[in-house]
């Protein structure tokens, strides 16, 4: 429950609308954070923080919803990243959430971490980018450090000869979960998913659109249904994906303009996962494993990045 006075403490009243906390008397407790009620409706009033066990949700009369969040010891706070392999002119790194791929000069990103971590910040030294991940994104991402390197891993992406696979958990409607067993309409088999994207100008983000859309470019996904190692909440699921094509913020818009948006991603509608600076904000999206043809020996390379630690126990794959 909600402490006695807390809404008189902030300034507010009991039926207060949720966007007037930003300008509330006083800021609200580090483990309370305010969504509207557009992301209750339907999703069985529960929310995961930073891979803790669901806590009970604290609702106000009127449209102000809380969700309280516990303190654990899996905490979403941004990492460093981490190599998990170099060879052939070939880095996968393990990508914390909240690092962008790259960035603007004075901005921390992946590249200028390895860009210090090999050549000790030389900003003429050679770092090539052929992969990206979304800053909230996490786990493997490949970048090259020769190049021949970059060419030839570039040459790949472009021929859809790399394979990933990415884990996701999302969250579907309760009051929709009868129309389609409860699973969204993904089952254990692979289904794919295509669909034409256009990214929005000027923003960072993209929309579904007419395939006769001059700007928009054809999605590709494979996605299929996981059996995770725990009971997941009511109408959450653990879905996997595999992208045929690399377009912005593909996985995250497809899987939620099919009512299945990702927990944490709330730019697409996903229920909220932590509070603080939105730029820091993990979402249940994983980059988990990617396939390459090593550039020297053509040798099948198979990397794999663990599950981060604000990842649900229960959501693991069995």
């Amino acid at each position: 429950d909600l402490p006695e006075g807390f809404l008189s403490g902030c300034g507010l009243s009991a039926d207060s609308d949720p966007r007037v906390f930003e300008e509330a008397e006083k800021p609200l407790p580090n483990d309370f954070m305010v969504v509207d009620d557009q992301h209750l409706n339907g999703h069985g009033g529960m929310v995961t923080s930073r891979g803790g066990p669901c806590q009970d949700l604290c609702t106000q009369p009127g449209p102000a919803v809380v969700w309280k969040f516990s303190p654990t010891s899996s905490d979403h706070r941004m990492l460093p990243p981490e190599i998990v392999r170099h060879e052939s002119g070939v880095i996968a790194i393990h990508k914390p959430a909240g690092l962008a791929t790259q960035a603007p000069p004075g901005i921390p990103s992946v590249e200028s971490w390895l860009r210090d971590h090999l050549h000790g910040g030389d900003a003429s030294a050679y770092v090539g980018i052929p992969h990206r991940l979304d800053r909230a994104v996490t786990g493997v991402v490949l970048m090259a450090t020769t190049p021949r390197a970059a060419r030839k891993l570039s040459r790949q992406f472009e021929r859809r000869e790399v394979t990933k696979t990415y884990l996701a958990v999302v969250s579907r409607p309760v009051d929709h979960q009868a129309e389609s067993g409860g699973t969204g309409g993904v089952g254990l088999e692979a289904r794919e998913w295509r669909d034409f994207l256009e990214k929005l100008p000027d923003e960072a983000r993209s929309r579904v659109a007419d395939a006769a859309t001059p700007s928009a470019r054809e999605a590709v996904t494979q996605a299929r249904r996981l059996t995770s190692a725990g009971d997941p909440p009511a109408g959450w699921l653990v879905l996997e994906f595999q992208p045929l094509t690399g377009r912005m913020h593909q996985l995250r818009l497809q899987s939620a303009s099919r009512g299945l948006p990702i927990v944490g991603d709330d730019l697409y509608g996903g229920l909220p996962l932590a509070a603080g600076d939105v730029r820091e904000r993990p979402i249940l999206l994983h980059a988990w494993r990617i396939a390459y043809a090593d550039p020297d020996t053509a040798e099948r390379i198979e990397v794999v990045a663990p599950l981060p630690s604000h990842w649900p126990h229960w959501a693991r794959p069995a």
